[in-house]
């Protein structure tokens, strides 16, 4: 009797205990049994020199649901040098907050050897205070690098005098850059509603700017949908203008590009064979953008086995 007490009261206390365990020591302890396999061995070491020699960070855009320091000790455990940090409209960072709140996550980054790689932003124009006031904030904080908002095209007007408007703007943010000592990062995204989808218009833009004022953000899966076959001929002109890598997959459903786990659609691995021919060492960042419905632990393994997949292409 006594003994089938003090078990239930046992059985209580752990409850309680349970119930008690903050949401971060959780999600870090589930974790750690998922990457033991990966965090071990000469495998792991492998993994570490790779991660030298190519700064791949996450793009953090379905984890935001996880706090700061939550963040930080999942894209740790990872085996990422960083993120690429959602400091926009809806993102982990507000803009309107971005004073109070940058400095918090770059902080939570920081303890555990990690950094804020890049930030993908909606900056376009500089002379707007609340843009001025990310880029400033974010230099302050030893942040040198962002992704750009995009440029529209009016389908219904002509293309070429639309770029002679955007021409300019261009240019007054690489001298805001230049001055600021910062870089943007303009990615190329499918759709002929997007300035850059086929990089042909953006070459022409950027012909005359050096690119660590502003540069390009090379989507290969974005390139794959735009050109098909065709996109190391792309590659090739765009190159000397790429600061910046950004990686996810595709495959045709219909009409429609629907994004897939890395190595299971379109984008062919050739690329990243060209890309250490090419010797870059400027950020990668890996997006994962199949399971936005999934939630954050789903989010979570899907960049964990992407992430072996980009090594494996890497190495």
């Amino acid at each position: 009797m006594l003994r089938g007490r003090f078990e239930s009261k046992r059985n209580i206390i752990v409850q309680r205990e349970h119930s008690e365990l903050g949401r971060r020591q959780f999600i870090s302890r589930s974790l750690l049994a998922g990457f033991a396999a990966v965090s071990a061995g000469p495998l792991a070491n492998a993994a570490d020199a790779l991660m030298k020699d190519y700064r791949i960070c996450v793009f953090e855009k379905y984890l935001q649901d996880l706090s700061y320091d939550e963040l930080a000790d999942v894209v740790a455990e990872l085996g990422f040098v960083g993120i690429e940090a959602t400091v926009r409209n809806k993102g982990h960072v507000l803009p309107e907050r971005v004073e109070d709140d940058l400095p918090k996550l770059v902080e939570a980054l920081k303890k555990r050897n990690l950094e804020v790689t890049t930030m993908a932003s909606d900056v376009l124009n500089p002379s707007e205070p609340l843009s001025e006031k990310v880029l400033r904030t974010a230099k302050s904080l030893g942040i040198n690098s962002y992704r750009m908002g995009f440029y529209q095209y009016d389908l219904n007007k002509r293309i070429l005098p639309q770029l002679d408007e955007i021409r300019p703007q261009v240019q007054e943010l690489a001298a805001f850059n230049r001055d600021l000592g910062m870089t943007a990062f303009y990615q190329n995204h499918s759709d002929a509603k997007y300035v850059g989808a086929t990089l042909w218009d953006m070459f022409g833009l950027l012909q005359d700017i050096p690119k660590d004022q502003v540069g390009l953000a090379f989507d290969i899966r974005h390139a794959t949908v735009e050109a098909g076959l065709s996109w190391p001929v792309l590659y090739d002109v765009v190159k000397p203008h790429i600061g910046a890598l950004f990686v996810k997959d595709f495959q045709w459903d219909g009409r429609k590009a629907k994004h897939v786990p890395l190595g299971t659609g379109r984008v062919d691995p050739k690329f990243f064979e060209m890309v250490k021919a090419d010797g870059f060492n400027g950020p990668i960042s890996l997006h994962v953008e199949y399971l936005d419905k999934e939630g954050t632990q789903a989010n979570i393994e899907a960049l964990r086995r992407d992430l072996q997949v980009l090594r494996n292409w890497l190495s």
